[in-house]
């Protein structure tokens, strides 16, 4: 190695990295140079493997290494649990951040599937698996096969990339030399501290707010178990943790946000935080500036959200219970931001998570449900990326976006709503893609009045209507999505509904594969239509489509229907082998169907 110490130790097992070609240790230089590209600085990470030389004491140079390091990137596999010498690594490198005071340097990279993880029982047995389970990991088990420049995998790396510099910045305790030393807030000249709150008088403080008011930036207090009846103002960058069961450690505040944040950095865990009413716009927590992580705490609010994010805030909250919000469990607004990670946001009055006037979170591997209106509301301009979250069983739809509203939904399963999976209505847009929607009590997709979003490789089925309705001049491109199951038609396009469907799957379903009507417009095209309980195609009632190189093939009934005053271009498609054969045109629509180049 150079004279340069490292700031991450790779811990993984050697087996895994032979057996998949040296794929661990190209991962750790790509990781190294990302992570470079982000700060502009070397990135140091120690592999064994490259790192010690022929003849060096092996053992020394792990010690030392481990020793020095800032984050451990434990690789997880079977083996790795499995492997006495990475269990004595992690279990080194906890000591070490226990000595630090932190909890968020070990950043678990998820490998390979590994059942010790997946099983409770098994789990309790083992406390590093425990610990690694409650982490914050990325997941690469999709990746392991893909190649490291694929698109794909370049942006996951980015992601870990950036998730390592945003840790950099917030490392408080001194850390190893870059390039340059790490300048940190100015305070007074004794060394950062740890202050007790203790409501029996047996630490520092009785109260919290007393000590942050003696605290100096960058020191840290912990929260003794007991009932705080106080709201905290955090101005100045501290980290605030519970010691103990969160559920035994209440912040109540009556008539106030139970926690104001005020200032550029700071972090808040293991609290149970309780608005308790009073005045209209109070918050379970309040987030105006900065960056504050907001881990492991339970919030709730009887007056307005449970967390508010606003004016260019951009927090990172991760695996906290957000509840039973008087209105909202959390709003993002006036150019807010945030990273919100595997938070449970459940039993809120109002919305799950409303973000509106310019709000432009990340939303990932969430649950969202059992709220009282709709799951995710984007409105007025808002944006977001909602990505893996789970969002099921509330009153309203799962997803509503008007008003200008243009997030990104990827990978998301949205179910068992009690209306609408997705509704996009009043101009609203969105980027809607690889999503599963199914069983809502309702359509699994509604586009009305202008909305126009985008529709691509999402899985839409079992709802309890349609698929996909377009009504009332909606728009939207519907792309390569697998509509089936539904118990009416797979996608009704109605009321001057004008979408443009290609290379979709729309099948099995209860009724018809596609059904327009009422005026409803549309261009059809490269479609497979099939196995469905009615016609493929259904036009009635001055529906108006352009039909065209579609593969509408084992229907119950005809390949297309036209009757009561529907009509249509139907050019170029497969009508074959649909049990009541090509067509069912009736007299009063035949003159005003165009047909030509169709297989029959």
């Amino acid at each position: 190695m150079t004279g340069e110490k490292p700031i991450a130790f790779m811990s993984y097992s050697h087996f895994d990295d032979e057996h998949d070609g040296g794929a661990l240790t190209t991962f750790c230089q790509r990781l190294s140079g990302e992570v470079r590209v982000y700060t502009g600085e070397n990135f140091l990470i120690f592999q064994d493997r490259k790192d010690i030389k022929w003849g060096h004491a092996w053992r020394t140079q792990v010690d030392e290494s481990l020793n020095s390091a800032t984050f451990i990137i434990p690789i997880i596999t079977p083996n790795f649990f499995k492997s006495i010498e990475c269990r004595k690594e992690l279990e080194k490198f906890l000591e070490r951040e226990k000595d630090l005071g932190r909890e968020d340097l070990i950043l678990p990279v998820y490998y390979i599937e590994t059942p010790l993880l997946k099983d409770g029982v098994r789990r309790k047995n083992d406390k590093l698996a425990q610990i690694i389970n409650k982490r914050q990991y990325v997941d690469w088990r999709e990746l392991r096969f893909e190649p490291f420049d694929s698109s794909v995998a370049r942006k996951k790396m980015a992601s870990l990339a950036v998730q390592i510099r945003d840790a950099l910045e917030e490392v408080v305790s001194p850390s190893p030399k870059i390039d340059e030393p790490k300048k940190h807030i100015p305070h007074t000249s004794k060394r950062n501290s740890t202050l007790i709150v203790d409501p029996m008088c047996r630490g520092d403080y009785a109260t919290i707010s007393e000590a942050i008011e003696a605290a100096n930036p960058g020191d840290k207090i912990l929260v003794r178990p007991g009932l705080y009846q106080e709201g905290l103002v955090i101005d100045k960058p501290l980290e605030i943790v519970g010691e103990g069961e969160r559920d035994e450690i209440e912040i109540q505040a009556m008539r106030k946000s139970a926690i104001v944040f005020k200032t550029t950095n700071g972090r808040v865990a293991n609290l149970t935080l309780r608005q308790m009413g009073g005045e209209e716009e109070l918050y379970g927590v309040d987030i105006g500036q900065g960056r504050l992580k907001l881990e492991y705490c339970d919030i709730s609010s009887q007056s307005e959200a449970c967390v508010a994010i606003h004016d260019g805030a951009d927090p990172r909250l991760r695996s906290n219970k957000i509840h039973d919000g008087q209105k909202s469990g959390v709003l993002v607004w006036q150019t807010g931001r945030g990273t919100l990670e595997d938070n449970d946001i459940f039993g809120n009055t109002d919305v799950g998570v409303r973000i509106w006037k310019n709000g432009n979170p990340t939303l990932r591997r969430n649950k969202i449900y059992k709220g009282n209106s709709v799951g995710v509301f984007v409105y007025d301009n808002g944006n977001g990326i909602l990505e893996e979250n789970e969002i099921f069983e509330n009153t309203n739809s799962g997803v509503q976006i008007t008003t200008g509203g243009n997030p990104k939904l990827r990978k998301n399963k949205i179910y068992e709503g009690k209306r609408n999976g997705i509704l996009v209505f009043k101009n609203g847009l969105g980027i809607i893609e690889e999503n599963e929607i199914f069983r809502n009590a309702s359509t699994g997709v509604t586009i009305e009045t202008g909305g126009n979003p985008t529709l691509r490789r999402n899985k839409i089925h079992d709802g309890k209507t349609h698929g996909v309705e377009i009504s009332n001049n909606g728009q939207g491109i519907l792309e390569e999505n697998d509509i089936f199951g539904n118990a009416n038609s797979g996608v009704q396009i109605t009321t001057g509904g004008n979408p443009t469907l290609r290379r979709n799957k729309i099948h099995d379903g209860m009724t018809h594969g596609v059904e327009i009507s009422n005026n409803g417009l549309g261009i059809l095209e490269e479609n497979d239509i099939f196995g469905n309980a009615y016609s493929g195609v259904e036009i009635t009632f001055g529906g108006n489509p352009n039909v065209r190189q579609n593969r509408i093939n084992r229907n119950n009934f005809e390949a297309v229907w036209i009757h009561l005053g529907g009509c249509g271009v139907i050019e170029y498609n497969d009508l074959r082998d649909n049990k009541r054969g090509a067509w069912d045109i009736s007299e009063d629509s035949e003159p005003k169907v165009k047909r030509s180049g169709n297989i029959e």
